[in-house]
């Protein structure tokens, strides 16, 4: 079956650099850049700038709203605080705007599509500085860990994974059912998860279980 081609659109202030990017585009038969109509049902979304301004996350935040679509940032500077900022947005991969070319955007574009991403090396350690930071201030002091799960939350929930029950939980843990109970409804009203079903699912997206 022939692979899918990636819908996408480009956004710039700068006339010249949107006609650039969108013709290294075209140039590959994976990709298509459809029409401005049609730009609401693209796959990512690229958006090309001199410096990450507030105009600029004013219209990340209004296309991640908009579209939901992952995002490739082509600039020419971005720093450590912009680049959280960046990735509230949906931005997965940001590309130094004097090192692109049709063969990197692609890559870029093709790995934001299938849920990846791409960033320089610099940026990928400055994003993990921040998230130790997060977890040594901020997740660390209340008992929780990047998932946003305590550890008992973590250990109630995969007895849930193996099909055990309240009752059986609560033995498992030498809990009370009434602390199983506190400890399920705690978690799924503070993650905005439907039931039980749902905060497993969670867990084993997030890699906790």
């Amino acid at each position: 079956m022939a692979a899918e081609v990636v819908r996408v659109v480009v956004r710039s202030s700068d006339a010249i650099s949107r006609e650039g990017l969108e013709s290294f585009l075209r140039s590959s038969p994976q990709v298509t850049v459809p029409a401005e109509r049609e730009a609401a049902d693209a796959d990512v979304v690229v958006v090309c700038c001199d410096r990450f301004s507030s105009e600029v996350i004013a219209m990340l935040r209004l296309a991640a709203a908009e579209k939901g679509a992952p995002v490739v940032l082509v600039a020419d500077e971005i720093t450590g605080t912009d680049l959280l900022i960046a990735v509230e947005c949906r931005v997965v991969g940001i590309l130094p705007r004097a090192a692109v070319s049709t063969e990197r955007l692609l890559h870029a574009v093709l790995a934001a599509a299938s849920g990846g991403g791409v960033m320089p090396p610099n940026l990928v350690g400055e994003l993990l500085k921040h998230l130790e930071r997060l977890q040594s201030e901020v997740l660390a002091p209340h008992g929780l860990n990047a998932s946003g799960l305590t550890p008992r939350e973590v250990d109630v929930l995969r007895l849930m994974a193996d099909g055990l029950d309240t009752n059986e939980i609560a033995g498992e843990l030498c809990y009370s059912e009434r602390t199983v109970k506190n400890v399920i409804y705690s978690m799924t009203n503070r993650l905005n998860l439907r039931n039980r079903s749902h905060a497993v699912a969670y867990a084993m997206r997030t890699g906790m279980i």
